[in-house]
Protein backbone atom coordinates (compact mmCIF):
# COMPACT_ATOMS: atom_id res chain seq x y z
CA UNK A 1 0.00 0.00 0.00
CA UNK A 2 1.06 3.19 -0.78
CA UNK A 3 -0.48 5.61 1.78
CA UNK A 4 1.54 8.82 2.92
CA UNK A 5 0.00 8.06 6.57
CA UNK A 6 0.51 4.43 6.75
CA UNK A 7 3.95 5.43 6.16
CA UNK A 8 4.13 7.94 8.80
CA UNK A 9 2.67 5.42 11.53
CA UNK A 10 5.60 2.90 10.20
CA UNK A 11 7.73 5.83 10.81
CA UNK A 12 9.17 5.72 7.21
CA UNK A 13 8.12 9.17 6.82
CA UNK A 14 9.09 11.41 9.85
CA UNK A 15 6.17 13.91 11.55
CA UNK A 16 6.41 16.28 14.36
CA UNK A 17 4.54 14.24 16.31
CA UNK A 18 1.62 15.84 19.20
CA UNK A 19 0.24 12.70 20.78
CA UNK A 20 0.24 8.79 19.69
CA UNK A 21 -1.05 5.67 21.62
CA UNK A 22 -1.81 1.78 20.29
CA UNK A 23 -4.60 3.13 18.35
CA UNK A 24 -4.36 6.66 16.90
CA UNK A 25 -1.56 9.01 15.89
CA UNK A 26 -1.56 13.03 16.00
CA UNK A 27 0.79 15.17 14.55
CA UNK A 28 1.74 18.56 12.93
CA UNK A 29 0.00 19.33 9.49
CA UNK A 30 2.87 20.00 6.82
CA UNK A 31 0.78 22.83 5.88
CA UNK A 32 -1.28 24.49 8.62
CA UNK A 33 -4.16 26.47 7.83
CA UNK A 34 -4.41 28.02 11.17
CA UNK A 35 -1.63 28.75 13.99
CA UNK A 36 -2.26 25.52 15.65
CA UNK A 37 -3.40 22.85 12.97
CA UNK A 38 -2.81 18.68 14.29
CA UNK A 39 -3.84 15.90 11.88
CA UNK A 40 -5.15 12.70 13.93
CA UNK A 41 -5.18 9.58 12.12
CA UNK A 42 -6.26 6.22 12.76
CA UNK A 43 -2.85 3.36 12.95
CA UNK A 44 -5.89 1.46 11.31
CA UNK A 45 -6.08 2.35 7.67
CA UNK A 46 -10.01 3.57 6.69
CA UNK A 47 -10.10 4.90 3.49
CA UNK A 48 -12.55 7.23 4.41
CA UNK A 49 -16.09 8.50 6.28
CA UNK A 50 -17.29 5.81 3.57
CA UNK A 51 -15.81 2.94 4.72
CA UNK A 52 -16.85 2.96 8.50
CA UNK A 53 -18.41 -0.15 9.72
CA UNK A 54 -20.01 -1.26 12.77
CA UNK A 55 -16.87 -3.21 13.23
CA UNK A 56 -14.33 -0.20 13.01
CA UNK A 57 -16.09 2.60 14.02
CA UNK A 58 -14.78 2.21 18.20
CA UNK A 59 -11.52 3.55 16.60
CA UNK A 60 -13.31 6.78 15.62
CA UNK A 61 -14.68 7.14 19.12
CA UNK A 62 -11.42 6.69 20.69
CA UNK A 63 -10.28 9.08 18.31
CA UNK A 64 -12.64 11.95 19.23
CA UNK A 65 -12.54 11.05 22.60
CA UNK A 66 -8.79 12.09 22.35
CA UNK A 67 -9.27 15.00 20.42
CA UNK A 68 -9.70 17.00 24.48
CA UNK A 69 -6.32 15.55 24.99
CA UNK A 70 -4.84 16.87 21.91
CA UNK A 71 -6.43 20.52 22.13
CA UNK A 72 -4.96 20.76 25.33
CA UNK A 73 -1.61 19.91 24.27
CA UNK A 74 -1.70 22.53 21.57
CA UNK A 75 -2.99 25.33 24.03
CA UNK A 76 -6.67 25.91 22.36
CA UNK A 77 -8.75 23.45 24.53
CA UNK A 78 -10.14 27.01 26.19
CA UNK A 79 -10.35 29.63 23.62
CA UNK A 80 -11.44 26.61 21.47
CA UNK A 81 -11.18 24.85 18.10
CA UNK A 82 -12.66 23.00 14.80
CA UNK A 83 -12.24 19.05 14.30
CA UNK A 84 -12.77 18.41 10.54
CA UNK A 85 -13.01 15.58 8.56
CA UNK A 86 -12.88 15.71 4.15
CA UNK A 87 -14.72 13.11 2.25
CA UNK A 88 -14.19 12.39 -1.28
CA UNK A 89 -12.69 14.90 -4.11
CA UNK A 90 -15.39 17.21 -3.51
CA UNK A 91 -15.15 17.27 0.08
CA UNK A 92 -11.10 17.98 -0.34
CA UNK A 93 -10.08 14.73 0.59
CA UNK A 94 -5.95 14.79 -0.75
CA UNK A 95 -5.39 11.29 1.16
CA UNK A 96 -7.09 8.21 1.45
CA UNK A 97 -6.78 7.34 4.60
CA UNK A 98 -9.10 8.91 7.43
CA UNK A 99 -7.93 11.99 9.17
CA UNK A 100 -9.23 14.77 10.97
CA UNK A 101 -8.05 18.18 11.44
CA UNK A 102 -7.78 19.91 14.37
CA UNK A 103 -7.60 23.68 13.74
CA UNK A 104 -7.00 26.18 16.52
CA UNK A 105 -5.50 29.76 17.94
CA UNK A 106 -7.30 31.98 15.83
CA UNK A 107 -11.07 32.54 15.68
CA UNK A 108 -12.05 30.41 12.71
CA UNK A 109 -14.63 31.74 10.42
CA UNK A 110 -17.51 30.39 8.55
CA UNK A 111 -18.86 28.97 6.74
CA UNK A 112 -15.73 27.67 6.33
CA UNK A 113 -16.13 26.18 2.23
Amino acid sequence: MDCIFCKIIKGEIPSQKIYEDELCLAFFDIDPQAPKHAVIIPKTHIASLEDITAENSGLIAHIYAKVPEIAKKLGVNESGYRVVTNCGTDGGQTVGHIHFHLLGGRLLGWPPG
